[in-house]
This record gives C-alpha cells, sequence and structure tokens, in this order.
C-alpha cells in the first residue's frame, strides 16, 4: 500500500532527505531570516524503523546508514539526497491545495521509492508527542555534539498550530450586569452569521448593559498546566481573548501590547517589567516544546532542541532552544489567535448555571503564521 501523507508529513520526509544532503542546517532568526553565519553541521540524524532505530550519518560527500550496533546498510552520495530533497519541494509546491483531488492526504510514489532504498517506511517517525526528528548536532560555539528533538514546523501547507484547540481549551467568564431575560439569553444564542459569530454574540451581551468576567480556564488540567507555568497566565490568557473581540487584529504580541498599556492586574510597571510578554511567551514555549492542554504536564520538554522551520522557499531554518531568546521572540513575532468551531468545542454560548449565573465560553487557540 503506498504511502500517503499531507503536506506536513511530507515536509518531514523532506527535512530528513535536505538536511543530510545539505550536511547542516542554518539557524533563523526572529522574523524567519537566516542567520548567515551560525550554522550546525549535522552528525547524525535517528530513526526508529522496522529494522529499529537507524543512524543517518552524513560523512564527508556521502550519507552512511547504520544500525544501532554501527553495522552499514548503505552508503549514497549526498547529492543523491540534495535531488530527492528538491523533487520532493517541487511536489509539495506544485499541489494546490484548493484542489479537491489533492486535499488531505496524498502518495508520492518517486519519493517513496527513495525512502525504501534508504529503509525509510514511514512518513513520521516513531517518537515522543512533540518531537517529529532526532538530531545529533554540532555546536561550534560550546564544541559539543549533542542528541536533541526537533518539531517540525512547515509553511508548504497551512498554517502551523502551535497549541491546538478542544473543549479542554475553553475559558469560562461570568456575565455581570443587568439581568438578561430567558427570551434575551434565546436571542443572543441564536444569532448565528456565517462571520463573526462570537463577535456579535458578545456585542449583543454588551448592548443588553452586561459584560464578560474572567471566571476560571474550565478544564482543570490545563488549569493546572497554566498554573504551572505562572499562577496569573489563566487569567492573562482570558483578558486577551476578550482583548482579541476589541481589535482589528489576531497577532499575539499585538494584543499583549494592548493588554500590557491597560495593565489589569495591576503590576508595578515603574520599572517598565514586561510582564505580560514575558509570561506569555513562557506559554508558547512551552506548548512548543512539551505542554498540552488535555494532558498533565511534569514540566519536561519532549522537543528538546527547538523547531525547524520549513520556509515556502524550502529553506530550512533552525530555532535551537539553546537561543532561547531568538527561540522565544520566534514564536512571540508568529503567533496568532484563531477562532476553531464554536459547535464543535461547545463555546460562544450563554448558559445559565444551576444557581441561576450566567456564563459565556471564549476558546484559545494559537497559530504561526
Amino acid at each position: 500500500m503506498a504511502l500517503t501523507g499531507n503536506k506536513g508529513e511530507w515536509s518531514e520526509i523532506y527535512v530528513l532527505l535536505k538536511l543530510l544532503g545539505d550536511g547542516e542546517v542554518h539557524a533563523g532568526d526572529e522574523n524567519l531570516n537566516e542567520i548567515k553565519d551560525l550554522v550546525y553541521p549535522i552528525v547524525m540524524i535517528l530513526r526508529e524503523e522496522s529494522e529499529g532505530k537507524l543512524k543517518y550519518l552524513p560523512e564527508n560527500s556521502d550519507v552512511v546508514i547504520q544500525t544501532s550496533s554501527g553495522t552499514e546498510l548503505l552508503r549514497l552520495p549526498a547529492k543523491e539526497f540534495e535531488h530527492q530533497a528538491m523533487s520532493l519541494l517541487y511536489s509539495l509546491q506544485s499541489i494546490d491545495d484548493k484542489d479537491s483531488g489533492k486535499k488531505g492526504a496524498f502518495s508520492i510514489s518517486y519519493t517513496e521509492d527513495f525512502m525504501t532504498k534508504i529503509h525509510c517506511h514511514s512518513l513520521k517517525a516513531k517518537s515522543s508527542d512533540k518531537t517529529d526528528i532526532r538530531i545529533v548536532l554540532h555546536d561550534r560555539r560550546t564544541k559539543l555534539n549533542t542528541e536533541m528533538g526537533f518539531s517540525i514546523k512547515s509553511q508548504l501547507g497551512g498554517d502551523s498550530t502551535l497549541l491546538n484547540a478542544g473543549k479542554t481549551t475553553n475559558f469560562n467568564f461570568k456575565i455581570c450586569g443587568n439581568n438578561l431575560s430567558d427570551a434575551d439569553i434565546e436571542y443572543i444564542n441564536t444569532l448565528n452569521p456565517k462571520q463573526k459569530k462570537v463577535i456579535l454574540r458578545v456585542q449583543a451581551i454588551k448592548n443588553k448593559g452586561c459584560h464578560l468576567v474572567f471566571d476560571k480556564v474550565d478544564n482543570p488540567t490545563f488549569r493546572n498546566n497554566l498554573a504551572m507555568l505562572d499562577s496569573s497566565l489563566g487569567e492573562i490568557i482570558g483578558l486577551l481573548l476578550l482583548e482579541q473581540l476589541e481589535h482589528d487584529t489576531n497577532m499575539l504580541k499585538d494584543l499583549v501590547q494592548a493588554l500590557s498599556e491597560k495593565n489589569p492586574l495591576h503590576f508595578d510597571i515603574s520599572q517598565n517589567n514586561p510582564y505580560y510578554a514575558y509570561k506569555v511567551k513562557n506559554l508558547l514555549t512551552s506548548s512548543a516544546l512539551g505542554m498540552m492542554p488535555g494532558k498533565a504536564w511534569n514540566g519536561k520538554y519532549d522537543a528538546n532542541g527547538g523547531y525547524l522551520v520549513v520556509k515556502e522557499s524550502g529553506d530550512i531554518l533552525c530555532y535551537h532552544f539553546y537561543d532561547r531568546n531568538r527561540f522565544e521572540d520566534f514564536l512571540y513575532n508568529n503567533a496568532y489567535l484563531e477562532r476553531a468551531s464554536t459547535t464543535r468545542h461547545e463555546y460562544a454560548k450563554i448558559i445559565k448555571e444551576e444557581d441561576g449565573t450566567l456564563t459565556f465560553k471564549l476558546n484559545l487557540q494559537i497559530r504561526l503564521k
């Protein structure tokens, strides 16, 4: 049976082939530009395949494939990996996402034939939750060879998701102010335009002389994960969701700036400490490398190396966790909020609780442009 995958999954194979062909990867800056003088040589790439753990090693002008015990299985010119990477890139760039015949998963037989040749039998290597590829990089500054897990984010398809929406990412708000009648509630809950439904419903609540006040993060697991990062982070995210309703932008950086100027948590900003930005950057980094909303988090990172970003041009940029400030700035500069399905995730509807309190949920989803 032919291997099938979407652009993101095929991008993982593209990264494997291109890194082995190039033998190195450039670091990227916070604006997705290549840093010319910061290069990480590839010592080896590790994959779990049906034969067990395999090592792919750039060696002079060749790529050597070995078993975990060092037995050589295959040796090919690195230029063959370069050629295969370029062919795969061309295929991915040629596929129109609007083509109904190419939506979702598709096969690329030419690439699959080469994958079989190099003992690569799956698009996605067996890995922990956030790790897409394990690489031993040489750091010329520290002179160390370190094995690390990286998460791959590809711009060849749609924008990557940093924090997935779900019922687990709902934030609960109390409706305060004037009393709403049952007729008011029914009217607001049935507002269902094709666009901006959440904005319209919240505006209707305000028009009745009411406003939303943050109550809690709905899901206890996500609530606890956020509390591990910062005790005020849940409320800050809730306030950012409200802030989004008042602005034309969904860029997280802009919303944090707007919230910081209001300073609703009354932090001491006399010394210009970037409280809100710092806490949000911590969330972005933790979401990128290990923390997931619906799973109790122990504070450890799975993808402890950082991110590999595949640009539309096919260039690959490395955001190494060693350069934490640059990594955080990349996430912060490119993250935006996106509204997911209100019906699937059960939010944006007025609920009357048993004690008569009225509540309303907003949902969090973060993507990278």
